[in-house]
């Protein structure tokens, strides 16, 4: 998690033009899946680890969260996030989310979007938010799927005339280091299987509530044409879990 490509410009550009980006939660393909996993906001104090722009961090506080806490690497992301995303009640903090320590039950919801593949202990992490969250508390996230991490190069596999024929999986027992391409740069991020995922929440405490491989909705298979081949494999997955 330590590796922080979205300081470096060129990364951090292309980033910047991504859907997700420039509209925010409406332009992030599993929002429509994952909103309806969120728990109540009202007076709670939230922790959301991997803020990046701060969309989440907003959406809390204009849901009612009393406090909300937006840990991020990035100097760039979070430079971005007090830009566009700075509410009052929300408090944006620099840090590796290996770095990250707080008090026990000091939050009532943890959020983490995209974050977690780049983190190589999930256990640690997860042991860290169980004793983070008070009694009942909810931790919300969401990772890209273990059949989209699996081989690697997460790309399709493309015939003589360049269209794509399957999408690869291999490796899929063996977890660890993966070197993958995203926005043309070299990222490291970590392969688990559902089962590592899964039973690692279950070990440390936590009570599952909720699984979800998130198709697109039906307005964005309508304008977006080449959100299709979203439904040729899962890209994400979201796990809703209480203490």
């Amino acid at each position: 998690m330590k590796e922080n490509k979205y300081d470096n410009q060129s990364f951090f550009d292309q980033y910047k033009k991504m859907l997700r980006s420039q509209l925010g939660l409406e332009g992030a393909g599993e929002w429509h899946a994952l909103k309806n996993m969120l728990p109540d906001f009202k007076d709670k104090n939230v922790l959301d680890l991997g803020c990046g722009f701060g969309w989440h961090c907003r959406y809390a506080i204009e849901n009612g969260a009393k406090s909300v806490v937006g840990i991020d690497l990035s100097e760039k992301m979070l430079a971005k996030a007090q830009e566009i995303n700075n509410l009052r009640g929300i408090q944006y903090e620099r840090k590796a989310l290996e770095d990250v320590n707080y008090p026990a039950e000091q939050f009532d919801i943890v959020l983490s979007s995209l974050t977690l593949h780049y983190v190589e202990s999930f256990d640690a992490i997860a042991k860290n938010i169980y004793q983070w969250l008070a009694v009942g508390g909810h931790f919300v996230f969401s990772v890209e799927h273990p059949v989209f991490t699996a081989e690697g190069s997460q790309d399709w596999v493309y015939d003589q005339s360049g269209e794509k024929t399957c999408w690869p999986v291999d490796r899929y027992f063996i977890e660890g280091k993966r070197n993958t391409t995203f926005l043309g740069e070299n990222v490291i991020k970590y392969h688990r299987t559902l089962t590592s995922y899964l039973n690692t929440l279950l070990k440390n405490g936590f009570k599952i509530k909720e699984i979800i491989e998130p198709e697109p909705s039906q307005e964005m298979l309508k304008e977006i044409p080449e959100m299709k081949e979203e439904l040729r494999r899962p890209m994400m997955l979201l796990i809703s879990v209480e203490k």
